[in-house]
């Protein structure tokens, strides 16, 4: 089992892909999409960009080539710049998805034997906390393959700057059809 979240700290809003595969920067990308076209077309179309604040490492870490040209093919599908902002390494425990879902979907299923895929998505769909915390989870049963290595022709493709303040972590990749 690999849990993706999206959390959306505007409208007090998670949602979870659970994966039954590898946890890759191809299955990181289509948690997003799939939380896109479930909850962001309807709230944010009307945007130029999409933040995304990430862990530094990982399969949406800063150095995962995979991650960024996936999330180029992203951008071009739904014609948006997508920034991202990743924390610094060793400080993810100041990800905001750490605290306000995933602390909370681990609340909600405590002590209670995970015997099932479908009880796995039910119990993180059913997490809400007294400020409005609302999660929408799914299951992604697709299979994502480990090892995919992006060539160096494949990530000259990929329409990214680098911010100012620390590039490596800081960038955004523009829609570049």
């Amino acid at each position: 089992m690999t849990p993706f979240g999206v959390y959306n700290i505007f409208k007090n809003q998670g949602f979870v892909s659970v994966g039954i595969s590898c946890d890759t920067a191809t299955f990181a990308v289509e948690s997003i999409r799939k939380w896109w076209y479930a909850q962001g077309v309807e709230q944010y179309s009307a945007t130029d960009e999409i933040v995304i604040t990430a862990d530094c490492g990982g399969s949406n870490g800063y150095r995962n080539r995979l991650w960024k040209y996936s999330l180029q093919s992203f951008a071009n599908e739904i014609n948006k710049k997508i920034t991202v902002l990743h924390y610094p390494p060793g400080t993810s425990k100041w990800n905001k998805i750490e605290h306000r879902l995933f602390a909370f979907i681990s609340k909600n299923w405590q002590g209670i034997p995970l015997t099932s895929m479908a009880l796995v998505v039910s119990l993180i769909g059913a997490t809400t906390t007294s400020t409005g915390l609302t999660v929408t989870c799914v299951l992604d049963e697709a299979d994502y393959q480990r090892g995919i290595k992006v060539s160096e022709e494949e990530f000259a493709t990929i329409s990214i700057t680098n911010d100012d303040f620390h590039g490596e972590w800081n960038y955004s990749i523009s829609n570049n059809l």
